[in-house]
């Protein structure tokens, strides 16, 4: 017989079933008294304890109720917290073995032998049961009461029979599954020396069976259910090994080396939920699903990231198509969908704004304060596309984010200069190993928003035509206010709204951007600054800003009026402001560096020994030479030299200068050097004709009917022969070269001209005009004689200040073009020459 009050053992997470041998970790004092009765005992004796398990309760639960209770009672075998959770029923064991684990911690080996059903707790002495606590020399004790738990007369035989069979066939499985030798012998063994029962309750603890079904065939006293409830656990894994012996059948020698690496990652899978990583990806999907919730996606994108969730749910994290639909739902969550500013339509403010960044502009900042009257008007308008073109440095990138400023949306710039693949563009599709969406994507999650103003910078920059695409092209249905409100960008495949993005383009130059693409932006002409706006740029921006990069104060360093204009007349030539900045910066650091030398010196006279204003006669020492000088003041009115106006292409204006000579030769010939093109050769051509057909009214031959060249050569030279040069601008500029060479009259070196000229005479427009006549300002000329169609781009474009400083002579003809700018008592006209001619 077995004893009927017996040691408590609780089970946390685990079912001892008899028959089976289990090692459970015990520590404290009564651990150590109970190892202490093992070693003494003899080998007749035995120490019989009760194992029991304990009803499952939440881990934060345990974790705070085990903060809770006392140090003594937590290192008892059965703490009071344990105690309320003991099953009814337990299983009897035996302490087969004991190994000491370290002070007071012990590996105790327990051996199922029979179920009992719990009575109830010991009761101490003078102390009631309810109320008593455990302590070393009084450990939990429980009365118990035995089942009839191996009777094996009433059960069917037909029911232990089908039993074996099935244990029978699940041995054959494992033997088909290719176990351990020494595992297959084992069962066999039991499965023919054991009793039904008693094979039930050792096989229900080998196969895969969860805690409630082992808790289930602990409680079951009745031999019938436990033999059912035994049969109906060998059946379910009987089929899980039949499952598994065809898949190992199918697969067997045919497995590859991608094949392996999935089955060594299942694993690592594996050994990852044990040390609970799994939880953190299960986590992190979860911060992924939330975050794509608050991006409010359209529904269109809704289905795709649904979509997307459910195939990256099947995939391994391992596996390279699981990171890239993780980074791909990644850009879908962190994406502006709805996020947006509203704009300042404060049109007084923004107007304010405007004033403060930048000098003059005027008609660029007409268009933005248009465009905020017509929002505040109408509450909604489609955000305008323009392209600043100017020279460099004139502020085309500052004026972007001026603009930015002054609406109060994001500012983002795209830099497209070089950009040569069109998936730069618009993304790489995600086939490709480190794919990712276009410039104008990712500019938008940069920006935070989806309403910024993204200014294409150097758009005239863009490589066209190679054979990674165009990416210009993909431009157009960016920059389409039509097509823009579903832009499909390659990597996301997903339509995105661009329709509220303000762009603003900047060039240099208009000829290299295609025309469909120069179609959909409406072109705003930045043209160079005056020395007046150079002065004012200079005086409120420029110097105030390298005073305070270099610490120093307004009072540190003064500079006049007149040594700015020299800085700007004789060390700077240029449309924009850039080389005017870096003169100045280098007259700040001089007086830098005179201002450190007097500290160091601990000189106790330091504001009466530095003097901060910068004089004319200092800018030598400072910046050395002059670089430019104005080209006209230095010349000397000398026939056959004439000057002209030329356009840079890039909002440069230059004057230029043409020289012709004549030397005796075989007559007629004509050689044009200064690296020309075919367009001002030509011109060169007809000019020579001109002239020739008219030098007898012109007073250059006695005879209507010479040939001023019959014996003569002509030489025409265009200087800085290092700088192409072509256009028709120069026809005019010919002609007075010409008839100043063969008449040996002189035109005044401050006195310019431009336009083309036809073999009638006619004079036509050319381009260029605010550029030209600004650099002919600035090179000191005072007269200038334009083609008669420019008057209405002078009056329009030219400043003011320039005009009240000029001369301006239209023509319509290249005889108005001579009367202006030979100084003659005699005027010539195209009447007295036609009359001439007919008599």
């Amino acid at each position: 017989m077995y004893p009927t009050t017996l040691t408590v053992i609780p089970l946390e997470d685990k079912v001892l079933l008899p028959g089976v041998v289990m090692r459970m970790v015990l520590r404290g004092p009564e651990a150590t008294e109970l190892s202490r009765r093992f070693f003494k005992k003899t080998d007749q004796q035995a120490i019989h304890v009760v194992c029991v398990p304990l009803h499952p309760i939440q881990a934060t639960d345990i974790t705070d109720a085990t903060s809770q209770a006392p140090q003594r009672q937590q290192d008892a075998l059965v703490n009071p917290l344990q105690q309320a959770r003991l099953a009814p029923f337990g299983c009897l064991s035996k302490i087969v073995r004991v190994q000491r684990s370290g002070v007071g911690v012990f590996g105790v080996f327990f051996e199922g032998i029979q179920r009992c059903r719990m009575e109830g707790p010991v009761k101490l002495d003078s102390t009631d049961a309810s109320t008593a606590s455990p302590s070393p020399s009084n450990p939990l004790m429980y009365h118990v009461r035995y089942g009839q738990d191996n009777a094996t007369s009433s059960v069917n035989n037909s029911l232990t029979d089908g039993y074996k069979e099935l244990c029978k066939e699940f041995v054959n499985q494992m033997r088909q599954l290719q176990m351990p030798d020494s595992l297959i012998m084992q069962l066999t063994k039991m499965t023919s020396t054991m009793t039904p029962l008693a094979l039930a309750d050792l096989l229900v603890s080998i196969i895969e069976s969860s805690f409630d079904e082992k808790w289930n065939m602990l409680e079951t006293m009745d031999p019938i259910k436990r033999i059912h409830l035994a049969s109906s656990l060998m059946q379910r894994q009987l089929q899980v090994l039949h499952i598994s012996q065809q898949v190992h059948s199918t697969i067997e020698g045919k497995l590859t080396k991608q094949q392996r690496e999935f089955y060594l990652r299942q694993q690592l899978d594996a050994i990852r939920q044990e040390l609970g990583h799994e939880q953190k990806e299960e986590d992190e999907m979860a911060e992924l699903n939330r975050r794509l919730v608050e991006a409010n996606l359209p529904t269109h994108a809704v289905i795709i990231a649904q979509r997307e969730l459910k195939r990256i749910k099947r995939l391994q994290p391992s596996s390279t198509e699981w990171a890239v639909s993780r980074n791909y739902l990644e850009w879908l969550a962190d994406l502006p969908w709805t996020k947006r500013t509203e704009d300042r339509v404060d049109v007084s403010s923004a107007k304010q704004q405007l004033d403060d960044d930048h000098f003059g502009l005027d008609h660029v900042k007409k268009r933005v304060i248009e465009y905020l009257s017509v929002v505040k008007m109408k509450g909604d308008l489609k955000a305008p596309i323009l392209c600043f073109v100017g020279p460099p440095g004139v502020g085309k990138t500052s004026l972007g984010r001026s603009i930015a400023k002054a609406l109060s949306r994001e500012f983002h710039r795209l830099s497209l200069g070089g950009v040569r693949d069109e998936a730069d563009m618009r993304g790489h599709r995600r086939t490709y190993v480190g794919s990712q969406p276009g410039l104008v994507i990712q500019g938008l999650n940069k920006a935070g928003v989806n309403n910024p103003l993204m200014l294409l910078d150097e758009i005239d920059k863009l490589v066209h035509s190679s054979h990674y695409g165009d990416p210009a092209a993909a431009l157009l249905e960016v920059l389409d206010p039509e097509q823009n409100n579903s832009f499909t960008d390659h990597y996301l495949n997903v339509s995105f709204d661009l329709s509220n993005v303000l762009f603003i383009a900047t060039a240099n130059n208009l000829d290299t951007i295609p025309e469909p693409l120069l179609d959909r932006m409406e072109v705003i002409q930045l043209h160079g600054y005056t020395f007046e706006e150079k002065l004012h740029i200079a005086k409120t921006h420029l110097l105030p800003k390298q005073l305070k990069a270099h610490g120093l104060g307004p009072k540190d360093v003064i500079i006049s009026d007149e040594v700015i204009l020299k800085l700007a007349e004789c060390y700077t030539r240029e449309s924009g402001v850039r080389n005017l900045e870096r003169t100045i910066a280098s007259v700040v650091r001089a007086k830098c560096v005179e201002l450190a030398a007097l500290y160091e010196a601990s000189s106790p006279s330091v504001n009466q020994d530095y003097c901060p204003h910068v004089y004319s006669t200092d800018i030598a020492n400072i910046l050395g030479v002059s670089k430019f000088d104005k080209e006209v003041a230095e010349r000397e009115d000398i026939p056959g030299v004439v000057t002209g106006l030329a356009y840079g292409g890039s909002g440069n204006g230059s004057i230029l200068f043409v020289e012709a000579t004549k030397m005796p030769g075989k007559g007629g010939n004509l050689q044009l050097t200064g690296s020309l093109g075919d367009v001002i050769k030509e011109s060169a051509q007809i000019a020579l004709t001109w002239v020739k057909a008219h030098a007898y009214v012109l007073n250059l031959t006695s005879e209507r009917r010479t040939n001023i060249v019959e014996h003569d050569d002509v030489h025409i030279h265009f200087p800085s022969g290092s700088i192409p040069k072509d256009g028709p601008s120069a026809g005019v500029t010919l002609v007075c070269a010409l008839v100043s060479l063969f008449g040996v009259w002189q035109v005044p070196s401050t006195t310019a001209m431009t336009g083309e000229i036809s073999l009638r005479g006619q004079v036509l427009p050319v381009g260029g005009i605010k550029e030209k006549v600004i650099s002919a300002h600035r090179a000191g000329i005072r007269k200038l004689i334009l083609p008669w169609r420019n008057q209405n781009d002078v009056e329009a474009d030219v400043p003011m200040a320039v005009k009240m400083e000029i001369e301006f002579v239209y023509a319509k003809t290249i005889w108005d073009v001579l009367n202006a700018a030979f100084i003659k008592d005699e005027r010539w006209s195209p009447a007295k020459a036609s009359l001439e001619s007919h008599l």
